[in-house]
């Protein structure tokens, strides 16, 4: 199980672009401008400049998602928080956003509405949760 990470990136939203090359460093681990430009151009359909995507990788820089080394003569991207921490990170953010309605009948009408895998579903959560505080109590 991912826990949330005490880190966070500090902006969350990311554009499709954005999120295509960030997939791209989360499969290659630690990345340069060339390696991402040439794994985008891999398929013969995408055309994209090599500046667009330094400047793709110094946004994501600034949101606080990569960090950039200087290597020699070239720049190193890596990740700050893997993929799964990134998803632990954007579905409690969701769910925050959820919480905050606040009003508990437009909670249980949402949940009123849900389907039979659904429900699964989060009678499974509920169930995880109970053994995880059951083992921070025996601790």
């Amino acid at each position: 199980m991912v826990s949330l990470p005490k880190y966070r990136p500090k902006q969350l939203s990311l554009g499709p672009l954005e999120t295509e090359i960030l997939k791209i460093i989360w499969e290659l681990g630690k990345v340069t401008v060339k390696d991402v430009h040439d794994r985008i151009l891999s398929d013969p359909d995408r055309e994209l400049a090599y500046a667009s995507v330094t400047t793709v990788l110094n946004r994501l820089t600034q949101k606080g998602w990569l960090q950039c080394d200087r290597q020699e003569r070239s720049f190193i991207w890596q990740p700050l928080v893997s993929e799964a921490q990134a998803q632990a990170i954007q579905a409690y953010e969701k769910l925050q956003q959820f919480l905050a309605v606040g009003n508990p009948d437009v909670v249980a009408a949402f949940a009123d509405s849900l389907d039979r895998s659904s429900i699964d579903r989060i009678e499974a959560i509920s169930q995880r949760l109970q053994a995880i505080r059951k083992e921070k109590e025996e601790r």
